[in-house]
């Protein structure tokens, strides 16, 4: 069957595109986009329509390519009491995404060309988002010896990473620049001085003082960073600095960008909209590897996501089990979920006056794309009919209680937000939907049908 999505305000970074127009999408593709599509498609030479035709009522809603997660822990295998690939691309599909990638910190650990395929495997059967794994860096994530990066490549990992841990054998992140060089994949680095961190749980500054909390300095990031960029100039290797977290750990980036290194970076909403402030309370959902920052730092992020010094933002969802989190905030495990609050914070900050609506989108979409080095993100004719539709204009209360992941690790519970995802397409297919009233049904007119034929080429009409 074929979809038409009309009548949207549709915006496409990779195309420069922010116009009321109309989508056509067939076989999984998008196979129009422009004023009239219906039209035009249904009086064309060699027309490319399934009949019905379903037709999606956009009028008054945004449509954006489907948003893009680099940075998703799925638990599958291992931990699937905190969450599993069902699961968690249930929750991707309601937060708008449809493509998301997820590290590697499972049980067994994603060293094995065997496990890669399984979640590949697995993620075709759910039939929702579109996972692409990460493989490790090191064997076990032990940071003592390279995994086969070219096995996992071949079984389908877009990147590699010891998330969760931080590669502190120079060497060992050296090679792994190199030899991830020779297949065209990142390494992602979570940039933590381990020695330097010494077992913290929040960030080390006047609120860690007053709360009797061990704390992390901004340097165990900054330090990291530093070595990281300095092997990626060396190797000429491809680094991505996963949730940046600190004012030096952006000026290092920066830095490196304007010397033309290979380096890109993400931040996550919750660096970007709570500080170390939120601690006060010792709520185990405020504690998060790297810790929340101050504010100082938390502007210096903003700027750099403005400026283009930060590529995209990244959810960096970590489910973790109620009975985990309940416990005393030193022995909490890090992390909170993201999949299903990332879009509506992000437009939070379109809101503030951060960004436009289109560099808000691009940050989601061909931001993402280009740093996994993936078909995805854009809407032009041709590409895979991944399309997310936001209500960007409705308030509502975050609840907890309502998300589609297994876990409810979410310090934002309980706050006002407007826009969220009310619909999400993945390959043409409706994956979700908030709003199924918008969907109905259409043929062509009589004598208007005509077989199928070479799919259309027409660019924006707009």
């Amino acid at each position: 069957m074929s979809i038409l999505i009309r009548d949207g305000r549709v915006i496409d970074p990779r195309s420069n595109l922010d116009a009321v127009v109309d989508i056509l999408i067939d076989a999984g593709k998008i196979g129009f986009i422009g004023t009239g599509a219906i039209e035009t498609a249904w009086h064309r030479e060699g027309s490319m329509l399934h009949t019905p035709l379903e037709v999606i009522d956009a009028h008054g809603l945004l449509v954006v390519p489907g948003l893009i997660d680099i940075h998703t822990h799925l638990r599958e295998p291992g931990y699937e009491y905190k969450e599993s690939i069902e699961s968690g691309s249930a929750a991707a599909v309601a937060g708008g995404f449809t493509s998301i990638a997820c590290m590697a910190n499972t049980n067994p650990v994603n060293d094995d060309a065997a496990v890669t395929e399984y979640i590949l495997d697995k993620a075709r059967a759910v039939g929702l988002a579109q996972v692409f794994p990460i493989g490790a860096v090191s064997v076990g994530l032990a940071g003592e010896r390279l995994a086969e990066i070219g096995e996992l490549k071949q079984a389908g990992v877009v990147g590699i990473s010891d998330d969760g841990k931080s590669v502190m054998n120079s060497q060992l992140m050296r090679r792994a620049l190199e030899y991830a060089g020779m297949f065209g994949l990142p390494v992602i680095s979570h940039c933590e001085d381990t020695n330097l961190a010494a077992h913290g749980v929040m960030h080390e500054g006047r609120v860690s003082t007053e709360l009797g909390l061990r704390g992390i300095p901004a340097q165990a990031e900054d330090i990291m960073v530093a070595r990281d960029i300095a092997l990626a100039e060396l190797t000429g290797g491809r680094l991505h600095i996963a949730h940046v977290s600190t004012a030096g750990a952006v000026r290092l980036v920066r830095d490196a960008k304007a010397r033309g290194l290979r380096v890109t970076a993400e931040v996550t909403p919750h660096h970007l909209f709570l500080t170390d402030e939120a601690v006060r309370g010792y709520d185990p959902n405020t504690k998060m590897y790297p810790p929340l920052r101050t504010a100082a730092d938390a502007e210096a992020l903003r700027q750099a996501l403005k400026d283009g010094t930060i590529d995209a933002i990244a959810t960096d969802h970590a489910p973790h089990d109620l009975a985990d989190k309940e416990v005393e905030f030193d022995q909490a495990p890090v992390g909170i979920i993201g999949l299903e609050t990332s879009l509506p914070l992000t437009l939070r900050l379109v809101n503030e006056g951060v960004l436009t609506l289109a560099e808000a989108v691009a940050k989601l979409t061909w931001g993402p794309s280009q740093v996994l080095g993936l078909a995805k993100g854009t809407l032009q004719v041709e590409a895979d009919a991944d399309v997310t539709l936001i209500d960007v204009q409705t308030d509502y209360v975050v609840d907890r209680r309502e998300f589609r992941s297994k876990s409810r690790n979410s310090p934002f519970h309980g706050w006002t937000l407007k826009g969220r995802a009310v619909m999400t397409l993945c390959a043409g297919k409706v994956v979700y939907s908030r709003v199924p009233e918008r969907i109905t049904f259409m043929s062509a007119p009589a004598g208007e049908r005509r077989p199928r034929g070479r799919r259309g080429r027409e660019a924006s009409g707009a």
